[in-house]
């Protein structure tokens, strides 16, 4: 057995991969889902000046890390198990951060929906990407508890495998995180369908679950790296959920909290620290 076999020999009987069945619950569920109030966006504390203060130039870098490379063939490999574990009809992709304003293919349609028993938090350690080994960033994961509004995209029939592989790659570059996949069920105003989601329930010693609110934001505020800062991608997924009418209490105060950070941290004169 492969180690990339090895990953999802313990994932053939999961909760999601079953059939959907309605009880009550889940009509309420739906019901909920039907009239989820569409919010008007707010005017946000971290803004682009913010973002501005807290990037600086980071030149590429290999990615520390003890984890194996994904090749192709592994990506290759990961891509049939998704086909092969895909529910009926339409492939739907769980859209709940960088994927509602940053996305690698046009879907052919969008729905507002929202995963139960799910929340979003930053809490994903990245020494790479939005980070480094001195400053490391935090970057967004789904936990468990509560719930999540976000988008479910429909992929085109006939891309599903093309569309797979580009995630694939943007999502997980070690063989050790594709495990962290998931099929959602998702509550739709027209029902439920089942999606496919990234950094669902991720463990290990990078996982910094339940950090304070505060001590999140003093991290996110300092943090940058070749692609960028974390408090660009903290404000571009507050914003874009403000622009679908999704307020998300706790990304809320956190970018209000990042943008207390910088101003602490940095000048008022862009890129230019006390």
């Amino acid at each position: 057995m492969t180690k990339i076999d090895s990953i999802f020999s313990t994932q053939s009987d999961l909760p999601w991969m079953r059939q959907l069945n309605l009880s009550s619950a889940d009509q309420r569920r739906n019901k909920a889902v039907k009239t989820m109030p569409h919010y008007p966006p707010r005017e946000l504390a971290l803004t682009l000046d913010h973002v501005a203060r807290a990037t600086r130039p980071v030149a590429d870098f290999a990615f520390p890390s003890t984890f194996c490379p994904a090749t192709d063939a592994d990506y290759a490999t990961f891509v049939d198990r998704l086909m092969a574990e895909k529910p009926e009809g339409a492939l739907h992709i769980f859209a709940y951060g960088s994927l509602i304003w940053s996305q690698p293919f046009v879907p052919v349609a969008q729905r507002r929906a929202v995963a139960w028993g799910w929340h979003r938090q930053f809490c994903l350690e990245t020494r790479g990407h939005r980070g480094t080994p001195e400053t490391p960033g935090l970057m967004m994961a789904l936990m468990s508890g509560g719930q999540c509004a976000g988008l479910a995209l429909e992929i085109e029939a006939g891309q599903e495998r093309q569309v797979l592989g580009v995630l694939s790659r943007r999502e997980f570059p070690f063989v050790e995180t594709l495990a962290y996949r998931r099929w959602l069920r998702l509550e739709t105003a027209e029902g439920p369908i089942r999606g496919l989601t990234f950094w669902a329930g991720p463990t290990g010693p990078r996982i910094k679950r339940g950090l304070p609110l505060r001590t999140a934001a003093a991290q996110m505020a300092r943090a940058c790296g070749p692609h960028g800062s974390t408090a660009e991608y903290l404000r571009n997924t507050v914003l874009s959920l403000e622009e679908q009418g999704f307020h998300d209490r706790n990304l809320w105060e956190l970018q209000r909290l990042v943008a207390e950070e910088i101003d602490a941290a940095f000048c008022s004169s862009v890129g230019s620290p006390e």
